[in-house]
């Protein structure tokens, strides 16, 4: 199979430029992955459009978000961490910057507190018509399955990262909750069972990226996930999965199907 035999919309991609400020997490800041490393990178992709997330070492910082979005161009949104005290001048100016999503970092901190979920979901989707995404160890889904059932938009980074959630981050998806098939080298489990899964429960639901450039991660991406999509879902369905299930979702602003 050949990389370009698909249209694909990077679900899930760091940009991490020193020129702008960084916060160290844990101790831990991430080494240098510019615009054009990432280009790089994806060279030998059909790419047609990706989504730029803000890390735990980028905390609220915006400036780096807009200078990335402004350089990879067309079809690239951003996914940014806000305070829940932000303006909706400010909301609005990030929505015109190509911003489409507010991240809630429950894993690895730097974001809002998850107290603020439920009233900030609504308020940017009602605004500017934004989701959320978290990212967060899928045994955690338990104690937050009834904010995240009725939240107009959601979705959950890296396929939930546990074998132990699972179940519920199954049950998520049937209800509407978008999840990304990305950082496979950070899960505790074969990934083609769960997409498999997740696929069954809602064709609508998964959503491909590259997780590039892999910060912490025990096994950084590489192309073998790609072709894993393909082998386990099939062509059509992997498509999807490439393309079309992120683009309708972060790119339309029509009102989307309500996750409850």
């Amino acid at each position: 199979m050949q990389l370009n035999e698909f249209r694909l919309f990077d679900a899930h991609l760091h940009i991490i430029d020193n020129r702008f400020p960084l916060v160290p997490n844990n101790g831990y800041l991430p080494d240098e992955f510019t615009c054009a490393m990432y280009r790089e990178q994806m060279q030998r992709y059909n790419l047609a459009g990706g989504a730029v997330v803000s890390g735990s070492f980028q905390a609220f910082d915006q400036s780096y978000l807009k200078e990335a979005l402004q350089t990879l161009g067309p079809g690239f949104v951003g996914v940014t961490q806000l305070a829940a005290t932000v303006s909706d001048e400010e909301l609005l100016e990030l929505d015109a910057a190509g911003v489409r999503a507010v991240r809630f970092n429950l894993k690895r901190g730097g974001s809002e507190e998850v107290s603020q979920l439920d009233r900030m979901a609504r308020r940017v989707y009602e605004l500017c018509r934004w989701h959320v995404e978290l990212y967060v160890d899928s045994k955690e889904l338990p104690g937050l399955y009834m904010t995240l059932s009725g939240l107009p938009a959601v979705s959950i980074d890296h396929l939930g990262l546990s074998s132990a959630g699972l179940p519920m981050l199954i049950k998520l998806a049937g209800k509407g909750v978008r999840v990304k098939a990305t950082g496979f080298g950070r899960l505790d489990f074969d990934p083609a069972t769960a997409l498999k899964d997740i696929h069954s429960a809602n064709p609508e639901a998964l959503m491909f990226g590259s997780d590039l450039p892999s910060t912490r991660a025990p096994r950084p991406y590489d192309h073998s996930d790609f072709s894993l999509v393909v082998d386990t879902l099939g062509p059509e369905a992997a498509s999807r999965v490439f393309y079309g299930n992120a683009a309708a979702f972060y790119l339309s602003r029509k009102p989307f199907d309500s996750a409850g």
